[in-house]
């Protein structure tokens, strides 16, 4: 019988800790799959982040690093310079990226560094218990705005692909989600090209990909979908923000 799918070999066979719904695992699967298919597992070294992806090093087979809170970007920095033929992802929630370790983010980004980050965007802090994130949206409840997020005293959420594609050093930016199969299939093109950008040494590459949170959204995962799509989707539109590179997906 021929086999039409499945696990990523460089995706370990064992029980994750997420929460039932939760997104993480279809965008492990798609990080997995993009380095078996361009065969690099035995050169690949992952940098964990702190957030619900902080035991991300148990469930890839290649080499992990645990970076400190924020700090993955400047951990990936030394990673690779150190060890330029070798490929360093970081793998990233909204609040390591985009809060405590914004000045990693963007000066990693704006140094042009020859990395690949996942930056996995879902509005709200996660791990601890779903207090108001730097992409948390205008109005959005969470534990510490329960009347909603007032842009008056919080401020706008932050939308990175936008920010850094600003920025010179950056060669690739895109948004993606993993909502339906057809955005899964975006999704994987997406984090494959910002691999084979690294590979091909054309600088700096970040995939967003808006995903979801049940359990602190208060939603079953089928619901959280749905406001992912009627809520997230309008404020951080999908598509390529940025590429420099060349080349299809």
């Amino acid at each position: 019988m021929a086999v039409v799918f499945e696990r990523p070999k460089a995706l370990l066979d064992v029980p994750t800790h997420y929460c039932p719904g939760c997104t993480h695992g279809i965008i492990h699967r798609l990080v997995a799959e993009a380095i078996d298919t361009l065969g690099i597992e035995d050169k690949t070294v992952g940098v964990a982040p702190v957030g619900c992806a902080v035991m991300a090093y148990d469930y890839f087979a290649c080499d992990m690093v645990e970076a400190a809170h924020g700090r993955a970007p400047a951990v990936a920095t030394g990673l690779k310079r150190s060890l330029p033929d070798n490929v360093i992802f970081t793998y990233q929630g909204d609040g390591d990226l985009a809060a405590i370790g914004t000045a990693e983010t963007v000066h990693s980004a704006t140094r042009g560094e020859n990395i690949t980050v996942i930056f996995v965007n879902n509005a709200i802090y996660g791990m601890t218990g779903g207090q108001m994130a730097p992409t948390s949206l205008p109005g959005q409840v969470t534990q510490t705005t329960p009347y909603g997020r007032d842009v008056k005293t919080a401020g706008y959420p932050v939308r990175v692909c936008e920010m850094l594609s600003t920025l010179s050093g950056v060669a690739y930016a895109e948004r993606v989600t993993v909502d339906t199969p057809a955005h899964v299939r975006q999704a994987k093109a997406a984090i494959q090209k910002a691999f084979q950008n690294q590979i091909d040494k054309k600088g700096f590459s970040i995939v967003e990909v808006v995903s979801s949170c049940p359990t602190n959204w208060g939603l079953t995962p089928n619901e959280a979908l749905q406001w992912l799509r009627d809520n997230m989707l309008p404020y951080y539109p999908l598509g390529v923000y940025k590429d420099t590179t060349g080349g299809d997906k």
